[in-house]
């Protein structure tokens, strides 16, 4: 063990000073990654559509490249899932990364290739092990077994060659060998499709092992930490696995989870590092335990663009690149990418804390919003505004979802919030009065429409009964693993289906 520590120190090292080169020159590293994704595609159909070979500049890029998004690039993941090869990049790719559906299909398959799985997604893996031994070289990580809580993988329809799931199932089914030996639990049990079972066997399983590390979604990882407590009679995870310290998370925001964690994580040597990786690519890294923004990983053969969220969806919307950005601002982000995606628009916002390096904070989707009165609210108000008023009402929140209430002849429009508290304030009415004073300290749109009730009257809270949420996510088929509570939504269509239940 001390010769495989000294091992990952010598590489922490030899990456931190390439991780350097892009925090100093991030438009250099871009510009490089741009024109070498440009030259590897040249060749394919996609390639020779849109003029690769004559592509010079990045405004040629632009210039000759349209937007897309996943109604745009369908028709060539379906001959991509018949088999097809050359299409949107040069190499085979047999892997199809499953997420949530838009208006025309249940769910998107985001192509995913060998370079993006080697070059970006596992790259990134490393990388968060890289950062926890630079800002805590004294873990004990490798002591043990890191817990990946995943989803699941099936064969599809179109070809024996060609595989789809959850990107958790498909970075587990291609790991190498010897991280065998350094996850738990077993492929067969982490690969379950039935979440319920899969969690049972995975709590039942893991108990007895020794787990340093847990990658997951907050909301899934906490169902299991107390199903663990549960059956082992413990109230504290430390009484299970002592030599836990590293929680790698992402997927939601944690904020609302934070205190849930540290109640049943009595360690004052926990360290919670967040992720963003999704289906698309893998995005950024919290690389600092004292600032909660995420470093943008500019060399995973990802190239970026972004679209100010006051110019989205404008004829003429304008799109910059990473030379351009501002601090403060909030961003749609578009991806060219390694796995064959072309200046597609992802539907994340993120906002910049601060560039050279860039940092920055996911500030929620370019849907998952609400605007029904010019209001603007967008997941980081709603999650700052949960947190305060949590705090000054010692509750806790397990999730939510808000929508908005429409106007009508006689009465205001509002926002009604369903919340599954975890801990119910005392009074709801005096937790509602601190969300809709919160929400105007960080939203000045939200403050201007609720200034004498002129547009918004004050917020409609509602408190369901634990498991609603879990039992409405089984319902739809997308029980644990990725699978996410819309947060904010612009129309009432989530909302009224939990409302039946």
């Amino acid at each position: 063990m001390p010769i495989l520590k000294g091992i990952v120190s010598w590489i922490t090292i030899k990456r931190m000073n390439e991780i350097e080169l892009f925090k100093k020159y991030p438009e250099n590293v871009q510009h490089d990654q741009l024109f070498h994704l440009i030259n590897t595609a040249r060749d394919t159909t996609w390639g020779e559509k849109y003029g690769f070979k004559d592509i010079a500049t990045f405004q040629d890029f632009q210039a000759a490249l349209p937007l897309q998004d996943y109604n745009d690039i369908k028709p060539y993941v379906d001959r991509l899932k018949k088999g097809e090869k050359n299409l949107i990049w040069p190499d085979d790719i047999k892997w199809f990364a499953k997420s949530s559906g838009t208006t025309n299909d249940k769910s998107k398959f985001i192509p995913v290739s060998q370079e993006a799985l080697d070059e970006c997604h596992f790259r990134g893996g490393k990388d968060v092990m890289y950062f926890n031994e630079y800002c805590y070289p004294e873990n004990r990580i490798l002591k043990g077994k890191g817990l990946i809580i995943g989803g699941s993988h099936k064969i599809n329809n179109f070809s024996n060659e060609s595989y789809f799931g959850d990107l958790s199932a498909i970075l587990i089914e291609n790991l190498p060998f010897y991280a065998e030996f350094y996850r738990t639990p077993k492929a067969s049990i982490a690969l379950l499709d039935n979440w319920e079972e899969k969690l049972e066997q995975m709590a039942r399983a893991t108990i007895k092992e020794n787990v340093t590390n847990i990658s997951g979604v907050p909301s899934w990882t906490l169902v299991l930490i107390k199903r663990i407590l549960e059956i082992t009679g413990k109230s504290d995870l430390m009484e299970v696995w002592p030599n836990l310290e590293l929680f790698v998370h992402g997927g939601v925001n944690f904020g609302p989870y934070v205190d849930q964690y540290k109640e049943l994580i009595k360690s004052p040597n926990m360290h919670y590092l967040e992720t963003y990786n999704a289906s698309e690519g893998f995005f950024g890294i919290q690389d600092d335990y004292n600032d909660s923004a995420m470093l943008l990983m500019l060399d995973y053969g990802i190239f970026y663009e972004f679209i100010p969220m006051s110019e989205f969806g404008k004829t003429n919307q304008k799109v910059i690149g990473i030379c351009d950005v501002e601090v403060g601002v909030n961003y749609a982000i578009v991806i060219t990418t390694n796995g064959g995606l072309w200046r597609y628009v992802i539907g994340d916002t993120i906002k910049f804390t601060q560039t050279h390096p860039h940092k920055f904070l996911i500030t929620g989707r370019t849907r998952h919003f609400i605007n029904a009165f010019g209001e603007e609210l967008i997941v980081e108000n709603a999650a700052q505004g949960l947190k305060i008023a949590c705090e000054k009402t010692n509750a806790r929140i397990n999730e939510y979802t808000a929508a908005p209430v429409y106007m009508k002849i006689d009465k205001q429009g509002a926002h009604e919030w369903l919340i599954e508290f975890e801990k119910k304030p005392e009074n709801i009415e005096y937790f509602t009065y601190l969300l809709d004073e919160a929400l105007k300290t960080v939203n000045s749109d939200y403050e201007a429409k609720r200034f004498n009730n002129y547009t918004l009257d004050m917020p409609i809270v509602k408190s369901i009964k634990k498991g609603t949420f879990h039992k409405w996510l089984e319902d739809k088929g997308k029980l644990g693993g990725q699978h996410k509570i819309p947060r904010l939504s612009n129309n009432r269509d989530y909302i009224e289906e939990i409302l039946q239940m």
